[in-house]
C-alpha cells in the first residue's frame, strides 16, 4: 500500500480537497486502484449535527455516514464509494480509545496521547485503506490521506504526530507528503515568506514535504519557484504551481502538465506494482475522456441559467454537491452554467424599504432564470419563499427540481393551491397540525429527541410505479434505482390519492410502496421532486440524472439528452 498525505499551511480553505482528489484521479489514469481518507480534527463524532453555515455541506455516504464535504470530492473525481470510516475525526478516535480503556484493553497502563492515541490513528488508517472502494472489489494500491485544518493548529497535533510515526511504520518508498501553501500577491509581487514559514513549522514537527503545491491567483513566476525550492529544501520540479483556473476540473490536467504522474511513479516506485494491461488501458481511457470533457466545455458558448433558491446562499459551501451536480450536467449538455443565487427569505414580502428592494430583486433574478432548483435544508425560515418559487415554476411552465426540502415545499404548495387545503404545511414547521391537514409528517421510526445520526440516511431503493416517467427514462429505464437519503419527514400517506387525483404523480416510491420518493407533474415540461439527495452520487463523467434533466430541460434539449442518456449502472471509469 502506498500513501500520499496532503496537508495545508498558511490558511484553511486553500484547496487541499481538490488537490487530493486531482492527485487520486491522476494515479487512477495509470491504472491504479485508489482510495481516500479525510482526517478532520474537530471533536464531533461526525458532521451530522453541524449547521451548513458552520462547516459547509454535510455529505452522506452509502452506509449512512454523515461526513465532511471533501469525501464528496473524492467520490466525484475518482468514482469510488467510501464508508463512514474513511472520515476520521478527533471525536471518533478518542471515543474508540476511551472505550478500549474502559474495557481494560490497555492492561492497566496509563493511557496517553502518545503512544495510545497516535497508535489508534495509525491502526485506523491501515485498516480503512485496505477496504475495496470500486467495482473491482479489490484492495486499493494507493491511499490519499487529507489532513484537515492547518498544520500548527492545536487540534491537529495528535494527527501530525501519528503521521510522523506512520512514515516509519510503512517505509519511505510507501509514504509521501504534499503540502499545499499560499503564495499571496502583494502590490504585484509574489510573496514566498508565508510558504517558507509553513514549511519550517512542518519540518519542526517531523514531516518533510516531497511536493509543495503553491496556490496563487496568478501563474507562479520562475524566480518564485526557484526561491521556494532553495529556502524549502526541495527541487524545482517538486514545487507545483496551482494558479486560479476557470474550472477546478482543469487541476488534474495542470498537475499532469507539471509531470506529477512521473514524479509519483519515481518517488513511490509505482512501476513495481503489478498493473494489468486492461487496467492500464482503462486508466488511459479515463484520462482521454476527462481531457475531452473539460476541453469541450471550454469551447461551449451557450449559457443555461439556473436559479438556486435556498436558505444558506451566503455560504456557497453549504451547497457544494448541488453546485457540482449542476456543473457535471452543464458539461454533459455543453452549456455554460450560470447559477443565480436567490435567498429564499427575500422572495417573501416584508414591511421595510430595504426588504422590499431585496424582494423585487430576488423575484427579478428568479424570473430571469431558465430553470429553478430548490435544494435541501432544515427549519422553517425561507420555506414560504421556496413555495413561491415552486408555484411560479409550476404555473409558468419553468423547469423545476426540488430536492428533499424542495420536494416537500413543492408538495405543500400544490396541496394549498390545487388540492385546496389552504393552511396545509409540514409538521416540522407547525407540529400541531393534524394528519388531515399536514402535507408533510414526521416519519414514525425516527428518534425525535436524539439528533445525531438518527435520520433516514444512506443508500435506499426507489421503485418506479410507471413507465411514463421522465426520470425513469433518464435513469436508463430501470424499474428500480438506489440513491442516498437524509431526512426525518415524509409526504403524508393519507393525502397521496388526493394529490395524485389532481395531477401531481408520485412516480417513485420506496420498496414498501408507502413512502414517496419522486413526483412529476402532468402536462409540464419538467416539474420534478425527489425525497432523496441525487447530488450525493453525481460524478464528473456520470452526472446525476435529476440534475441532468433539470439542466437539459432548461436548455431546451431534454428529449435529446433523455434519448441518449447512458444508464447510471452501466457507466464506469
Amino acid at each position: 500500500m502506498k500513501y500520499v498525505v496532503v496537508s495545508g499551511g498558511v490558511i484553511s480553505g486553500i484547496g487541499k480537497g481538490v488537490l487530493a482528489s486531482s492527485t487520486g484521479l491522476l494515479l487512477k489514469t495509470l491504472g491504479l486502484k485508489v482510495t481516500a481518507i479525510k482526517i478532520d480534527p474537530y471533536m464531533n463524532i461526525d458532521a451530522g449535527t453541524m449547521s451548513p453555515l458552520e462547516h459547509g455541506e454535510v455529505f452522506v455516504l452509502n452506509d449512512g455516514g454523515e461526513s465532511d464535504l471533501d469525501l464528496g470530492n473524492y467520490e466525484r473525481y475518482m468514482n469510488i464509494t467510501l464508508t463512514r470510516d474513511h472520515n476520521i475525526t478527533t471525536g471518533k478516535v478518542y471515543s474508540q480509545v476511551i472505550e478500549r480503556e474502559r474495557k481494560g484493553d490497555y492492561l492497566g497502563k496509563t493511557v496517553q496521547v502518545v503512544p495510545h492515541l497516535t497508535n489508534a490513528i495509525q491502526d485506523w488508517i491501515e485498516r480503512v485503506s485496505k477496504i475495496p472502494v470500486d467495482d473491482t472489489g479489490l484492495e486499493p494500491d494507493v491511499c490519499i490521506i487529507e489532513l484537515g485544518g492547518t498544520v500548527g493548529d492545536i487540534e491537529s497535533a495528535p494527527f501530525v504526530e501519528a503521521l510522523r510515526q506512520f512514515q516509519f511504520r510503512v517505509g519511505r518508498d510507501n509514504f509521501a507528503l504534499m503540502h499545499v501553501s499560499l503564495v499571496p500577491v502583494i502590490h504585484g509581487e509574489q510573496k514566498t515568506k508565508p510558504t517558507q514559514a509553513a514549511i519550517k513549522d512542518l519540518r519542526s514537527l517531523g514531516l518533510t514535504p516531497d511536493v509543495i503545491a503553491c496556490r496563487c491567483s496568478d501563474k507562479l513566476e520562475r524566480p518564485t519557484i526557484e526561491k521556494i525550492s532553495m529556502f524549502c529544501h526541495v527541487g524545482p520540479d517538486q514545487v507545483i504551481a496551482v494558479h486560479d483556473l476557470n474550472s477546478t476540473y482543469h487541476v488534474p490536467l495542470l498537475l499532469l502538465e507539471q509531470k506529477m504522474t512521473k514524479y509519483w511513479t519515481q518517488r513511490l516506485r509505482l512501476d513495481t506494482l503489478n498493473i494489468s494491461e486492461a487496467d492500464a488501458s482503462k486508466g488511459a481511457d479515463l484520462l482521454h475522456r476527462w481531457r475531452e470533457l473539460t476541453t469541450s466545455y471550454d469551447r461551449s458558448y451557450e449559457t443555461v441559467k439556473i436559479a438556486l433558491v435556498g436558505k444558506y446562499t451566503h455560504l456557497k459551501d453549504a451547497y457544494t454537491s448541488v453546485i457540482k451536480s449542476l456543473e457535471h450536467s452543464s458539461m454533459r449538455c455543453r452549456r455554460r452554467l450560470e447559477i443565480i443565487w436567490v435567498e429564499a427569505t427575500d422572495l417573501e414580502p416584508e414591511a421595510s424599504e430595504s426588504d422590499k428592494i431585496k424582494f423585487h430583486k430576488a423575484w427579478h433574478d428568479m424570473c430571469s432564470a431558465d430553470g429553478i432548483l430548490v435544494p435541501g435544508g432544515f427549519g422553517q425560515r425561507g420555506t414560504e419563499g421556496m413555495m413561491s418559487a415552486a408555484k411560479w415554476a409550476r404555473e409558468n411552465n419553468i423547469p423545476y427540481l426540488g430536492v428533499c426540502l424542495g420536494f416537500q415545499v413543492a408538495s405543500i404548495e400544490f396541496v394549498r393551491s390545487v388540492v385546496g387545503i389552504e393552511h396545509s404545511n409540514s409538521q416540522e414547521f407547525v407540529p400541531e397540525l393534524t394528519e388531515d391537514e399536514a402535507t408533510v409528517v414526521y416519519m414514525p421510526e425516527i428518534d425525535k429527541e436524539k439528533l445525531g445520526g438518527t435520520m433516514r440516511l444512506g443508500l435506499r431503493p426507489t421503485v418506479f410505479q410507471t413507465d411514463k416517467s421522465v426520470l425513469k427514462k433518464l435513469y436508463g429505464n430501470f424499474d428500480q434505482i438506489e440513491e442516498r437519503h437524509r431526512h426525518r419527514y415524509e409526504i403524508n400517506p393519507k393525502l397521496i390519492s388526493t394529490i395524485e387525483a389532481h395531477g401531481l404523480k408520485f412516480v417513485g416510491r420506496d420498496e414498501t410502496g408507502q413512502r414517496m420518493e419522486i413526483f412529476e407533474l402532468e402536462n409540464h415540461p419538467f416539474f420534478v421532486g425527489t425525497q432523496y439527495h441525487p447530488e450525493y452520487m453525481s460524478k464528473v463523467l456520470d452526472p446525476s440524472k435529476p440534475f441532468l434533466g433539470l439542466v437539459a430541460a432548461s436548455a431546451g434539449m431534454l428529449d435529446e439528452i433523455a434519448n441518449g442518456a447512458p444508464s447510471a449502472s452501466k457507466t464506469d471509469f
